[in-house]
């Protein structure tokens, strides 16, 4: 199978990176950089006119949307476990995942970039400081979903469904801890969250694209 990940260091694309080097896809990353706009050339719009990250070109089709590509790999790639195959566990993993995507994900948009969502500064200020706690209570949250797992004797946040084995919800734990990280918002006070991070970046491949992405995992320090 051919594949490309097109990849921004410290992206939400972070996630499917992680999964294909623990599925031990042969893949190729290919870095777009965004602080240099590389998502609006002609090149990469070809590919998602929406100008995001990630994108996965399998075979010369073209994936975007996390819930998408990290399904995608997980059926990819079956005995790497991404998705339980119990369908009431499965759901459980899915409806997570789809809350970190579109409610999570969204609320750091309006703190890393708050002028997307109105051209005045002062309403941009609000926006922000507005988000930050709303951010600051989604991460309590999930360190709640991670505390649960762990009191299962799992490995992994997926434990607290039944099914302990690496998925894009840890992934994206990591991810949504350092991004609290460039928000102000200190990432080892979410003590449950902050352990679970310090194992996955001590697992091979999360390692290996931590060092790719060239990774700080708290920004404050």
């Amino acid at each position: 199978m051919s594949l490309q990940l097109y990849f921004a260091p410290g992206a939400c694309s972070f996630v499917p990176h992680v999964l294909l080097e623990a599925a031990g896809a042969a893949f190729e990353p290919k870095l777009v950089k965004i602080h240099k706009g590389e998502q609006y050339s002609e090149e990469y719009k070809a590919l998602n006119p929406k100008s995001q990250v990630p994108v996965l070109v399998t075979e010369g089709a073209v994936i975007t949307q996390i819930v998408a590509i990290t399904t995608f790999i997980a059926e990819s790639f079956p005995a790497a476990k991404f998705l339980p195959s119990d369908p009431l566990q499965k759901a459980r993993v899915l409806q997570t995942l789809a809350w970190m995507n579109n409610t999570v994900h969204p609320t750091f948009t309006h703190i890393f970039m708050p002028q997307k969502f109105t051209p005045d500064a002062a309403a941009q200020a609000t926006i922000k400081a507005h988000n930050v706690q709303l951010f600051a209570e989604q991460l309590r949250e999930i360190n709640s979903l991670v505390a649960q797992a762990k009191a299962t004797g799992g490995s992994y946040a997926a434990a607290a469904y039944g099914h302990d084995h690496l998925t894009a919800l840890d992934a994206y734990v990591l991810t949504f801890n350092r991004w609290g990280s460039i928000a102000g918002i200190d990432p080892t006070q979410f003590t449950h969250s902050w352990a679970h991070i310090q194992t996955l970046a001590a697992h091979p491949a999360i390692a290996k694209v931590i060092e790719r992405e060239r990774l700080q995992l708290n920004l404050m320090g």
